[in-house]
């Protein structure tokens, strides 16, 4: 064994390397994970049906063409949206980690894997990515935007621009306790394009990109300001939507 192989092997064993949703062993071949195997393979799905817009499971004895409720308040410029993962264990470990913990590295990963959700048809042309902008406050706090991480990743295994059209125009109260109709009047007007990027926009399918969904309140007033700057149609993709009947779900 070569000394740099030994000097791996003994540093994996004084300081081996735990998986960030569970804190379990992963082991050498899977160093560059984050998250070991057996988290990885419990990351809830949506059951089927779901809608055809929004992929919110639509329950038993509903046909797949049919929408649902949960989108009907959307604005017409957000035209679906798509996640990877419910947002229950692992998954929201995962979420965390990234959001309030400071694993950045956790978006490599994160990423890839809102790379490999099936998109709608009239988004798998899509142009350019764009993430979801926070606040200053945030930003300020926690080094990093999140969503900004999450559409790098994202945006290079779909081989698209990473382009940070969107900025806040002004901050927001956190939207956890608000009821729907609330979290619609907390963020509108909370976004601008930003001077001189309108163009990159004109006739192109956005891809935008955030952490998480919840009521699409966020998604919806982002997805109004990049149509007003000319985008024929925004598709929102995040790592997790929240399905609180939904947790435990799997394929």
């Amino acid at each position: 064994m070569r000394a740099t192989e030994l000097a791996r092997s003994l540093f994996d064993l004084l300081l081996p390397r735990g998986c960030v949703a569970c804190g379990g062993w992963i082991p050498d071949a899977r160093a560059s994970s984050l998250v070991c195997d057996r988290c990885r393979s419990r990351m809830p799905r949506a059951p089927w049906p779901r809608c055809p817009r929004c992929h919110h499971p639509l329950g038993t004895g509903r046909r797949s063409e049919e929408t649902c409720r949960e989108c009907t308040a959307w604005p017409k410029a957000l035209r679906s949206a798509r996640y990877a993962y419910v947002l229950g264990a692992p998954a929201d470990d995962l979420v965390h980690a990234l959001k309030y913990e400071g694993w950045r590295e956790l978006a490599d990963e994160m990423g890839r894997a809102m790379a490999d959700v099936l998109l709608p048809a009239d988004a798998r042309s899509a142009a350019l990515a764009v993430p979801v902008p926070t606040t200053a406050a945030r930003l300020r706090r926690r080094g990093y935007n999140q969503a900004e991480l999450l559409a790098r990743s994202m945006a290079r295994a779909l081989d698209l621009p990473l382009v940070t059209v969107l900025e806040r125009t002004r901050g927001g109260s956190t939207q956890v306790a608000l009821h729907p109709s609330q979290r619609r009047a907390n963020v509108k007007g909370a976004f601008a394009v930003r001077r001189g990027l309108a163009p990159r926009l004109r006739g192109a399918h956005v891809l935008l990109v955030d952490d998480v969904l919840t009521t699409g309140s966020t998604a919806g007033a982002a997805a109004t300001e990049l149509a007003r700057a000319g985008a024929s149609g925004v598709t929102l993709v995040t790592f997790a939507r929240a399905l609180p009947r939904y947790r435990t779900s799997s394929v």
